[in-house]
């Protein structure tokens, strides 16, 4: 039997050990771009060219910033808003902006919200900040007509908040499975472990900017508490009995909380999930269709 030399072994201790670095470095640059959660132009304008539509995919500068939309839509109607949950893009309500019945009486614009889709994607923002940029957008984008808004979500206190800030400029509010209520969140101590360097490197894509803010929200929701008084939109909640993930007590919590709203409407959808923009399109679309504007 011939012995390996212990230069031999070295070496080869030497090159697993180079291996196994080349591998995490691969893995690190590869969570950088892997689980984007969003469409690219090309199957944007693939998707939109199927349904014979025109439509708008652009950038918007808010101080450095960029806020990304798509809009579809005569651009003299009514605007309505889709605003994502998290993580998520635009393209969650890729269905709405094509339906004719919508494009009947509304302009459609979808936001990526600030960390996700082409807006700053992967760096998060709390509450406040993301509605101050997505602000500054619905600013730029009035033609004077009334304007909903649609958020699904995390979507729903985004949506929330905006009529916080201005509460005149908002016909209607459309709170799809919206977490409003900070008593009914309860952020996990490990989502604080993740979000601190290094390991926030090697969570993939889209699902690290989720982690930040969602570790943000329940203080942002107690921040916010206080000013849901102001609002004094027409208000359409919509949320399933058998939500997982954001619990059907935030419904109470609104109706509670929104004592100053022009009207208040709940749909409530009996053993539904948290997935209701998909799986119960027909119903949500006609209410968002039947609004007052």
């Amino acid at each position: 039997m011939t012995a390996t030399p212990p230069d031999v072994k070295k070496g080869k201790r030497f090159k697993k050990r180079y291996i196994v670095y080349g591998l995490f470095i691969a893995y690190v640059v590869m969570c950088q771009s892997c689980m984007t959660m969003r469409s690219t132009k090309q199957e944007a304008k693939q998707f939109f060219d199927s349904a014979k539509l025109t439509y708008t995919d652009t950038t918007f500068d808010i101080g450095g910033h960029d806020i990304h939309y798509i809009l579809t839509g005569k651009k003299d109607l009514p605007t309505l808003y889709f605003i994502h949950g998290s993580p998520g893009s635009w393209n969650a309500f890729q269905d709405y902006m094509k339906d004719s019945l919508l494009l009947k009486k509304f302009r459609l614009v979808a936001v990526d919200r600030p960390g996700f889709g082409y807006s700053d994607f992967g760096n998060a923002e709390d509450l406040e900040t993301q509605c101050t940029q997505i602000s500054a957008l619905i600013r730029f984008l009035d033609n004077k007509k009334t304007i909903t808004l649609v958020g699904h979500s995390l979507g729903g206190p985004v949506v929330v908040k905006l009529a916080t800030m201005h509460p005149d400029r908002y016909k209607n509010l459309v709170i799809l499975a919206g977490s409003v209520d900070p008593k009914a969140e309860t952020p996990e101590k490990w989502r604080a472990v993740i979000k601190a360097v290094p390991l926030r490197f090697l969570i993939p894509g889209a699902l690290r900017a989720s982690n930040d803010e969602l570790w943000y929200l329940k203080k942002d929701l107690y921040k916010m508490q206080p000013d849901l008084k102001n609002i004094n939109s027409d208000v359409l909640i919509v949320h399933g009995t058998k939500d997982p993930l954001v619990p059907y007590s935030n419904v109470a919590f609104l109706k509670f909380e929104l004592v100053n709203a022009r009207s208040m409407k709940v749909i409530t959808i009996e053993n539904a999930n948290h997935f209701i923009p998909w799986e119960h399109y027909d119903e949500i679309r006609d209410a968002i269709f039947k609004l007052k504007v």
